[in-house]
């Protein structure tokens, strides 16, 4: 074999050593961080009262209130939670604390406490939220399901060690 043959096809080898490790899948760790912080954008949409970029977080296709009758649509959630969306029903927050990748990657699985406090009496409630995100075909992670448990309410210690128990990276990342 001449030096010519041999680089290559030992450079052949490197660029499909490289390719093929270009197009592997995202790992169970980079996708699980990637819904982290799009939970916490999703949060963030309504604490800025912001119906586009709340709107831009649902599938399509979402259901919300899984446990009960659910509302489905992007549009119809969005409608339904105008007053939490500008404030005026109430002032909704929520971050993860768990969120795990499903089988082959497709749906994460978030989940974390959230605070309702009512504007006009400053009365504070916590409930738990969990979602179910999907990729889109543009690689962006849009919520497909969504639900919670009632919240209860909640003392000015509680309210605090939810504030204090927001992490703003992802614990795995």
């Amino acid at each position: 074999m001449t030096k010519a043959v041999t680089l290559a096809s030992v450079l052949g080898l490197a660029l499909s050593a490289s390719a093929a490790q270009a197009t592997l899948p995202p790992t169970p760790v980079s996708d699980e961080c990637a819904v982290w912080q799009r939970e916490l954008s999703f949060a963030q949409s309504v604490a800025d009262h912001d119906a586009g970029a709340f709107a831009e977080h649902l599938h399509p296709d979402a259901a919300f209130g899984v446990g009960r009758k659910p509302t489905r649509g992007r549009e119809a959630i969005t409608k339904e939670w105008a007053g939490l969306i500008d404030g005026s029903a109430l002032k909704l927050s929520w971050y993860p604390v768990v969120v795990t990748r499903g089988a082959d990657g497709a749906a994460v699985y978030s989940s974390g406490p959230a605070l309702y406090e009512d504007p006009g009496t400053g009365e504070a409630r916590l409930g738990r939220f969990g979602s179910v995100w999907l990729r889109g075909d543009d690689g962006r992670w849009r919520v497909v399901f969504d639900d919670g448990i009632a919240p209860a309410p909640a003392d000015a210690a509680a309210v605090q060690r939810f504030h204090e128990g927001r992490k703003a990276e992802c614990p795995d990342g």
